[in-house]
């Protein structure tokens, strides 16, 4: 799968620098050709005389030598992808606020290729609000992170923070950028967040969704070759197009408007977005004052996206339902399954432990028209978001 490839590989300063001697082997055994850049603070772990060797090419450390300059324009251009691995806390915090003090961050500022990244510190660094705040950012970029590992640290503690093994870097590049696209040539709806339906020009109604599970499904579709359109409300978190098609709505008529323009002509439609079910019958023109003791609202139903999708749905198209229960949870969703004429459903219940709103994990349960149900284990919501699209692969495009 790595053959002829290009990889550009960063090398900061860190203890883990000396798994990449290893992961440059691993590389270029696959067959790709492999570029080093490293930190000034990386060469007190790892020679520049030692990669070189093993990558067959000269290793860059400086924007100038005293005779040349390192052109990081071009070598950012060069890559069919650049993984940065270790990355350390330092490293993190300077590509997140655009720092660009050596040629590593002037090579990452300038690359129009994937950015891919295996952070390694310690635990407490690793859990450090700043920490996850850096990597969040640099997501929302359109950066990957590639997740630690928990074992034995170089401070002799043991807890999150180790760096992924080479082995496993080389694995996720190739089944993340360089495998097969099954999903190439389809066109791809999701929706994600909440809708915030007006009461008047301060207030709504709304619910806690982050609109975490619609982006790494949406995400997960363009690496599986979708062409993806992205209809989102308000959004609790940063989010880079990245080549997804971004439509912003806010209430839940207008998401309905979005998709139903969106899909006559997708191939799939995965409606994560957790749509408010009433909105006021009609909103204030002005803030409403505080007066009485208590106050009347009327509400009326919201259009049923997924249900009026599944009503003029074509053979050729699949539609796939959420179903966010808190009781009788199984029932719920085969009737919702059936109600709403989806191909599948994905249950989510607030009663398991790390899923739901707000949270970056979640557990879910597939229901399929056929009577297939696939239950799933706690996962981030970029590993709950694969299995979706995989399930939805392996059912009707393999």
């Amino acid at each position: 799968m790595l053959e002829g490839k290009k990889i550009l590989l960063g090398i900061t300063g860190s203890i883990a620098a000396y798994k990449s001697v290893h992961l440059v082997r691993l590389l270029v055994k696959a067959g790709a050709e492999v570029k080093v850049v490293m930190t000034p603070a990386a060469k007190d772990f790892v020679t520049p005389l030692t990669l070189s060797t093993l990558s067959r090419n000269p290793v860059l450390t400086d924007l100038f030598d005293g005779q040349s300059w390192a052109n990081h324009v071009m070598i950012g251009r060069w890559a069919d992808i650049m993984l940065i691995a270790p990355l350390s806390c330092n490293t993190l915090a300077k590509m997140a606020h655009g720092q660009c003090d050596n040629l590593l961050l002037a090579t990452y500022l300038s690359a129009t290729c994937p950015v891919v990244v295996a952070p390694a510190m310690d635990e407490d660094m690793w859990h450090h609000p700043s920490t996850v705040k850096n990597l969040q950012l640099i997501q929302s970029f359109g950066n990957t992170v590639i997740p630690v590992e928990k074992g034995e640290l170089a401070s002799g503690l043991f807890g999150d923070g180790r760096m992924a093994e080479p082995e496993q870097l080389v694995q996720y590049i190739t089944d993340h950028f360089f495998s097969a696209k099954p999903l190439a040539g389809r066109k791809a709806l999701v929706t994600a967040g909440p809708t915030y339906e007006a009461i008047d020009p301060v207030r709504f109604i709304g619910n806690h969704s982050s609109g975490k599970m619609g982006i790494a499904i949406a995400k997960e579709l363009y690496r599986q070759g979708a062409e993806v359109t992205l209809v989102a409300g308000p959004l609790h978190t940063a989010f880079s197009a990245n080549g997804i098609k971004l439509v912003n709505v806010t209430s839940a008529s207008e998401m309905y408007a979005a998709c139903e323009e969106v899909f006559n002509t997708a191939d799939l439609a995965i409606m994560s977005a957790a749509v408010a079910d009433y909105t006021p019958v009609a909103k204030a023109p002005e803030k409403i004052k505080k007066k009485e003791d208590t106050f009347h609202l009327e509400l009326t139903k919201t259009k049923d996206i997924l249900k009026s999708l599944g009503g003029r749905k074509k053979k050729s198209q699949v539609l796939v339902g959420f179903a966010l229960e808190t009781t009788d949870e199984r029932n719920y969703a085969l009737g919702k399954l059936e109600a709403k004429n989806a191909d599948m459903i994905v249950l989510n219940s607030l009663n398991d432990a790390g899923a739901g709103f707000g949270y970056d994990t979640n557990k879910i349960t597939i229901f399929q028209r056929d009577g297939k149900e696939i239950r799933f284990d706690t996962k981030s919501k970029e590993a709950v978001a694969k299995d979706i699209v995989d399930t939805i692969i392996t059912s009707y495009y393999a």
